[in-house]
């Protein structure tokens, strides 16, 4: 006798599924991209500098006297608040307790960085992490007019 209906064994089977579910696979590679973009900034260290997006034009004068962090060729500090320069070298540790009592003291007091044509990179870039660790919001770098030719 030849049965056509599927005997009690049969009937309790499941048959495989031949598809895999990717959504959990979906969902941890969202978890990992949010991750990833909120860490990839955090990897990254540097100086802030506002750069002007058109032609640079000469400051106007303000009321505020600035505070001039000079970097000479051998890469020695000075610091200079309006009309009154330091003569003495100073270390970044020095530069950083001078600007930060003086931040403390004046916090609109605008802060400028004038380095040597011939100083190394680096020796800027110390000074403006300095000037950073010191609490200073800006850093404006100053140059010379390039010679106009006629």
């Amino acid at each position: 006798m030849s049965n056509t209906l599927p005997s009690r064994r049969q009937r309790g089977r499941r048959r495989p599924m031949a598809e895999i579910n990717v959504v959990p696979y979906i969902d941890v590679m969202l978890v990992l991209l949010v991750i990833f973009m909120v860490t990839a900034p955090l990897l990254y260290q540097g100086v802030n500098v506002d750069l002007p997006e058109s032609s640079a034009e000469p400051l106007t004068a303000d009321e505020q006297e600035p505070l001039i962090v000079e970097v000479d060729r051998d890469g020695r500090f000075y610091l200079s608040v309006g009309d009154q320069a330091d003569d003495e070298a100073l270390n970044t540790d020095e530069v950083i307790a001078t600007v930060t009592t003086l931040m403390r003291a004046q916090p609109e007091t605008p802060v400028y960085v004038r380095g040597d044509a011939d100083v190394a990179y680096a020796r800027v870039i110390d000074v403006m992490a300095a000037l950073q660790e010191a609490g200073v919001p800006q850093v404006g770098l100053m140059t010379q007019p390039a010679p106009r030719s006629e």
